[in-house]
């Protein structure tokens, strides 16, 4: 029997959609590829192919997990298989130079960007921002990666070559301009099928790393969900979101072959939007879900329902 084959490497991040299938009653198989063997004289199951691929994967000591999934959905497509999020989401998943190319490329502005190799290139690229706060991050991210608020250059310098520089796993940081927004939060944008679904206001308060998943936790440093307070949740869904940010982003995630992600953006003071990040391993927070009456899991388990039936292949 055909299936839908869902590829990740973190279960807590996937068991709410697994969930979701098994309550739709559709038939799915995971691959966990944080190792594994592939062999290129033999073809894949029949099926559709969902990537939840991680950039963060190297963060929970499965460093090659990003690098095998890139092999394993190459292989799939040249097989003509329907991959969801494949190849291309994977390339701008581990990387946001390439993610901020494509945004600008859609119209979509970002803030101002250098990317540095090196710690005295790092240096070297904030003088660009000197007079101004600025921020660092890491270019393959995930969970708020390296992201670090800077007033001066000497602060950086200090930084770099103290004991809690963060090397990035590919080397490259991120220097880039500090978007302030005077109500300290973001806007997450969600897409199934490459259409919004709806947007979540994010509190920022408590620092720039923002992970709506149900598994991370507060005392995570680079994944601060936060306890809901009854008067000021940290994650709530936006009712009537309309703006015209979004058919851009409907269009650049059609440009990509990328079906499901969640973009994320912030206004200046002036209402302009600065966009920061496109996450194609997306997660969905349950209590503001549950307030609003929306649920990305169950519109992301359908949608796979509905690809694996094109194909003719369900029974």
């Amino acid at each position: 029997m055909s299936k839908i084959y869902v590829i990740h490497e973190n279960s807590e991040w996937t068991v709410h959609l697994t969930n979701r299938l098994e309550e739709l009653g559709l038939p799915y198989e995971e691959w966990h590829l944080d190792q594994g063997t592939l062999d290129l004289s033999t073809e894949p199951p029949e099926g559709i192919f969902y990537s939840r691929m991680s950039a963060s994967s190297h963060t929970r000591d499965h460093r090659f997990a990003a690098e095998f999934t890139a092999q394993v959905l190459s292989w799939l497509e040249y097989h003509g298989r329907t991959v969801i999020n494949g190849s291309k989401a994977l390339q701008l998943e581990v990387s946001k130079v390439l993610q901020y190319l494509e945004l600008n490329k859609g119209g979509v502005k970002t803030p101002k960007t250098i990317a540095a190799v090196g710690k005295e290139q790092v240096i070297a690229a904030a003088k660009g921002f000197e007079g101004q706060p600025f921020i660092t991050k890491h270019n393959r991210a995930g969970k708020g990666l390296g992201v670090q608020l800077f007033q001066t250059v000497d602060a950086l310098k200090a930084y770099v070559n103290g004991p809690d520089f963060e090397e990035p796993v590919d080397g490259i940081t991120l220097i880039q301009e500090y978007i302030y927004s005077p109500e300290s939060y973001i806007t997450r944008c969600e897409f199934v099928g490459g259409k919004f679904q709806y947007a979540v206001r994010v509190d920022t308060s408590e620092g720039f790393e923002l992970c709506p998943a149900d598994a991370c936790h507060i005392g995570d440093l680079f994944c601060p969900v936060g306890e809901e307070v009854e008067e000021k949740p940290k994650f709530q869904i936006i009712e009537g979101f309309n703006e015209e940010i979004i058919t851009k982003y409907e269009g650049v995630l059609a440009a990509n072959n990328i079906k499901v992600a969640g973009i994320e953006f912030i206004r200046n003071a002036d209402g302009d939007i600065f966009t920061y990040d496109i996450n194609t391993n997306t997660n969905y927070n349950s209590d503001a879900e549950a307030k609003a009456g929306k649920f990305g899991m169950l519109e992301l388990a359908k949608f796979l329902g509905e690809e694996l039936r094109k194909t003719g292949l369900l029974v």
